[in-house]
């Protein structure tokens, strides 16, 4: 910032060689002296097409109109100073003390283009001649000791400032840019004011530098600074300065829209997320010289959202890195994710919501955070007090549930949003004794099932809106729920009476244990093995859920009165059909039906084996007597005709050897 105070030295000294030369000089030969002095300094041309009036009263000084400052040799893109009126006043004590005391500097319609190439070279990079006296033994690289400076004020009004770099392609203009400069000296506090429109956008800056001196130098100082820019707010306390710039200080920063703000800068970019605006931070922020920010002690606002704790951010890499640790007031998301009061819950009858969900913002940075609270609302369910982790990766965003409170249950795993593409979302979930009626009124607006139940399910579902996602669920899971009740379904009234008026409002089922597995392709849930256990009856089921459509196409098999005996029950199968929130319940006749063919089938089968029984016991006795006879065998009480057989033969083969040997 050196070149500042030295092209202060040299419009002084051009207005003392006027002021001096006010009655020895024609106007136009004072106007040549002053752009010799200044070629012969800078090296650059300063042309005035206009008139060059000194004045000697009440401070000596002079004024220049029309005034043009040449660009660095290596642009075309014309002059990089005009002024319409340049205006200086001296304080003629102060010179003759050696100091240089401005006591009005004025620039009336200025057009300042400050340019850098794509090599990085700086168009007000400019080489100086001996404006600065030298300093004796000085080191080569102490430089020059310049003169004590001060400024009682310095005015711009209706200037246009415009900064193009070629290397990042920014091109940036202020226009109608008021302000004025107040500098009592190089190490005293100085003041700046300035105003203006920026690509269409307001902006106004107020500061103050406790030492200007030290950040000419590229040392730090103590800084203030505020302002307004495109509706947004911000301000800074502390110390700045150096090169590249570092920072620390007390931040704060009223953002109520992203887009005026980056269009201001001259880029083009979505809004906030909704949900997000107005963003409000606060906090003790330090920028070290590396690049890398960190905040400690922050505070930071997101709509009605509320986060604190401490950050680092990381800039240089392909997008920002954040790693944090948040503790946050309770948190509703649903604005941010388009679900808000979007068929979830209330019954449900409208459907999912069809609205696009906005993943976007998940591609704006990276990050690994750590985040508490004491309750989270989705949109599509309500977690109570929550400590998770959450990892952000090139729009992919994993979340950690490391412990969560979910309707007086336990939830735990990960939970994935992937912006990328067309969006998606996943995960892989385990609920413990989670009450289930405010789970599934909230989740599907299901009201049906009451008690508490344990669960595990991995699913994958793709799309921009909750629809879309809902209907293309897959994945797979388990069930295993405790004592409850299922609503609105007396099954063992319908057993009984078989009337289907047990199954209206008021009527309830229940059971001692429920459990089953099941899977999901293409937003249907599929279940073949349901098994519910009361103590008057059980119930087997399988049929489908369809998740996207919200309908129900399921068939139970309550089965009651079982003879331990015989082990015959009283069955009668029950459909279960139509959308979630107002199912019908009907007898499943072809079912009963079949049930009873397969009974009765059985019982032919039955009386069929017994005749056939029968006549094999019949055919069998009568083949015994027929042999009997034949043989000539008498059976005894209890011995098989086998056995009597053999007695025969053994008695005939005793005779026989007894004549054989000659006995009796």
């Amino acid at each position: 910032m050196r070149w500042f105070v030295r092209l202060l030295g040299v419009v002084v000294s051009l207005a003392l060689l006027a002021g001096l030369a006010l009655f020895l000089i024609p106007t136009e030969r004072i106007a040549a002296l002053v752009a010799q002095r200044f070629a012969a300094e800078t090296g650059r041309d300063l042309v005035i097409d206009g008139a060059v009036r000194p004045s000697i009263y009440p401070l000596i000084g002079v004024r220049m109109e029309q005034v043009r400052l040449a660009n660095a040799a290596w642009s075309d893109a014309g002059p990089m100073m005009r002024a319409e009126v340049m205006d200086v006043g001296l304080d003629v004590a102060a010179l003759w003390a050696g100091d240089i005391v401005i006591r009005r500097l004025e620039l009336q319609a200025p057009d300042l283009l400050l340019e850098r190439d794509a090599a990085g070279r700086e168009n007000w990079a400019i080489s100086w001649g001996a404006v600065t006296e030298p300093v004796p033994d000085a080191a080569p690289d102490e430089g020059r000791r310049a003169r004590a400076l001060s400024l009682d004020l310095a005015e711009i009004s209706d200037g246009r400032l415009r900064f193009r770099d070629a290397g990042t392609g920014i091109d940036i203009t202020a226009e109608a840019v008021s302000g004025a400069l107040r500098l009592p000296g190089l190490d005293r506090e100085a003041s700046l004011r300035l105003s203006g429109r920026m690509n269409g956008q307001p902006f106004t800056v107020q500061g103050r530098a406790g030492q200007p001196g030290a950040l000419l130098d590229g040392r730090v100082s103590a800084v203030v600074l505020s302002g307004e820019a495109a509706g947004a707010g911000f301000g800074f306390d502390g110390r700045a300065g150096g090169t590249p710039l570092a920072l620390e200080g007390q931040v704060d920063l009223d953002l109520p829209a992203l887009g005026p703000v980056m269009a201001l800068l001259g880029q083009s970019a979505a809004d906030l997320p909704p949900g997000v605006a107005p963003l409000r931070f606060t906090g003790q922020v330090t920028r070290a010289a590396s690049g890398t920010i960190h905040a400690r002690a922050a505070r930071l606002r997101a709509g009605a959202n509320a986060l604190s704790g401490a950050a680092d951010l990381r800039l240089d890499g392909m997008r920002p890195q954040l790693t944090a640790q948040l503790t946050a007031e309770p948190l509703d998301l649903r604005p941010m994710t388009g679900a808000a009061g979007a068929g979830v819950g209330n019954g449900g009858a409208q459907g999912w919501s069809r609205a696009p969900l906005n993943l976007a913002a998940l591609g704006a940075l990276d990050a690994d955070v750590t985040l508490s609270a004491p309750s989270i609302e989705t949109g599509v369910m309500r977690l109570g007090p929550t400590r998770l982790g959450l990892r952000i990766d090139n729009a992919r965003a994993v979340f950690d549930l490391r412990e969560v409170r979910l309707f007086d249950g336990t939830l735990a795993g990960e939970f994935v949003l992937n912006g990328r593409g067309g969006g998606s979302v996943g995960g892989d979930l385990r609920a413990s004794e989670v009450a289930l009626l405010p789970l599934l009124r909230d989740l599907a607006g299901f009201e049906r099932l009451q008690g508490t139940g344990s669960a595990q399910v991995r699913f994958l579902g793709v799309g921009n809106s909750m629809q879309a996602i809902m209907s293309s669920l897959s994945g797979e899971g388990q069930i295993d729920l405790g004592e409850g009740a299922i609503l609105g379904l007396d099954l063992a009234g319908m057993l009984r009476t078989l009337d289907m008026n047990y199954m209206g409002e008021g009527a309830r089922t229940v059971y001692d244990r429920v459990t089953g597995r099941f899977t999901m392709d293409g937003g249907v849930l599929r279940n073949d093995d349901l098994r519910l256990e009361a103590t008057r009856l059980s119930v087997a089921g399988r049929g489908t859920v369809g998740i996207g459509e919200r309908v129900l196409n399921y068939r139970i098999t309550p089965e009651a009165m079982r003879d331990p005996e015989t082990g015959q029950a009283l069955r009668v199968p029950l459909l279960i059909t139509g959308p979630w929130h107002a199912p019908r319940f009907r007898l499943d006749l072809e079912a009963l039906a079949e049930e009873r063919l397969r009974e009765e089938a059985a019982r032919l089968e039955e009386l069929a084996r017994e005749e056939a029984r029968r006549r094999e016991e019949e055919l069998r006795a009568r083949a015994e007597r027929e042999l009997q006879e034949r043989l000539g065998v008498e059976r005894e009480e209890g011995e098989s005709l086998e056995d009597a057989a053999r007695r025969r033969l053994q008695d005939e083969i005793g005779r026989g050897l007894g004549r054989l040997l000659g006995g009796d």
